[in-house]
């Protein structure tokens, strides 16, 4: 039994307080890769909730490295997301309100771009200007952040 879910069996629905990283993986045209989650159905980055005694960084390379197959390059924090708009429930009623670290890097490798079915039916590239319009409530603010940061940094 993983963690949270030992967590939920103990509190049910109810909201919790949940740390993690995502990680904006971009490729060498500037496109920001996204999956289409297979729990939500919505869009989003790789990413996840951080494992007991894991650092954020571990936690941001681990989830890109289960969700869709790829290494990553130096990770560069660029900004960490809490508050109310990263408040989410999820179909089956699990309430969260995500604090989020999240880091920009390049993979190694696009060749070994796959994606976990589990945990992702669909992992795609897209230009910021291009985000899908069902993108999950809590990456919204993430991807605008980004969208501003990244229109700065050219």
């Amino acid at each position: 039994m993983s963690y949270i879910s030992e967590l939920r069996a103990r509190v049910g629905t109810r909201p919790l307080i949940l740390p993690g990283a995502a990680v904006i993986v971009v490729d060498p045209s500037g496109r920001v890769l996204l999956m289409e989650r297979a729990d939500t159905g919505g869009w989003g980055l790789p990413g996840g909730f951080m494992d007991p005694g894991e650092s954020l960084e571990e936690t941001a390379r681990r989830e890109v490295m289960e969700e869709v197959g790829l290494e990553v390059d130096e990770l560069k924090l660029m900004n960490v997301f809490s508050g109310p708009e990263q408040y989410y429930r999820y179909p089956n009623g699990d309430q969260v309100f995500n604090l989020t670290a999240v880091y920009t890097a390049t993979a190694r490798d696009w060749s070994h771009l796959k994606r976990d079915p589990s945990e992702v039916s669909e992992a795609r590239l897209f230009a910021t200007s291009e985000f899908p319009a069902d993108l999950i409530a809590p990456e919204v603010p993430i991807l605008e952040h980004y969208s501003r940061f990244a229109s700065v940094s050219r």
